[in-house]
This record gives C-alpha cells, structure tokens and sequence, in this order.
C-alpha cells in the first residue's frame, strides 16, 4: 500500500466514523418526530415506509457527503451535519402540512404520499447540498 495512502487513513476513518454517528442521530431523531414505527413498519413489509425513510436517509446524506468532500475539520463536518439534519426534520414537517394524512398513508402502506415524501427528501437534500459548498 502506497505511503500515502497509510497517511490519508486516519482522516478517512475519522470523517468516516463522525459521518456514520451523524447518520445515526439523524435517524434516532427523525423516526422519534414522526407519529409512526418505522422499523416495525419496515419489518412488517410497509413499502411506504421504507421508501419515505430511504428517501428521508438519502436526502440527509447528500449535503453530509458534499461536506466531507468541502470541510477542513471535523467540526465543519459535524456543524454542517446538524443543519442537513434540522433541514430535513423541517422538510419533514412541511410535508406533514402539505399532506394531512400523512401521519396515516404512511401506517396504511399508501405508496403515494410515501414517493412524495421521499422525492421532497432528496431534493431538499440535493438543494441543501449544494449549498454547503464553499
């Protein structure tokens, strides 16, 4: 293995491992603000609740890989991490607005509000990830 290599490990697994808790807390905060049991749900075969969680996790993970691509610290990583996450609890809630039901399509196994759900996600997220470059 190149020395190089050797030297860029570190800091690969250090982003690595802040990237993974951030997607953890992300994901511990955001099933507990939604009314409904997404792992159970999931478990149970609800399509329309791993496809609104997929695309809640994929829109959260964008703007967290943008910034590990862009930041000097982890710090920036972390700080930038915590906005993509209250960004997405926000888009969240706004579809919660939008859609009325919501809170009992998803249980239901209603396909539709779930893709939704999932597109808002991962366009909030595309949009937030392109403003975290700097």
């Amino acid at each position: 293995m190149p020395t190089h290599l050797l030297t860029m490990l570190p800091a690969f697994l250090a982003y690595f491992l802040v990237a993974l808790a951030l997607l953890a807390v992300f994901l511990l905060v955001y099933v507990n603000i939604t009314p409904y049991h997404e792992f159970e749900l999931i478990r149970a075969g609800n399509l329309a609740a791993a496809i609104s969680l997929g695309g809640a996790l994929l829109g959260f993970a964008m703007p967290v890989a943008n910034v590990i691509a862009h930041s000097d610290t982890l710090l920036d990583l972390a700080s930038w991490g915590g906005i993509a996450g209250a960004i997405q609890i926000l888009a969240y809630l706004v579809s919660r607005v939008a859609l009325p039901q919501l809170n009992d399509d998803i249980p239901a196994g209603k396909t539709a509000p779930a893709v939704f759900l999932a597109v808002l996600s991962v366009s909030v997220g595309l949009i937030n990830a392109a403003c975290m470059t700097y």
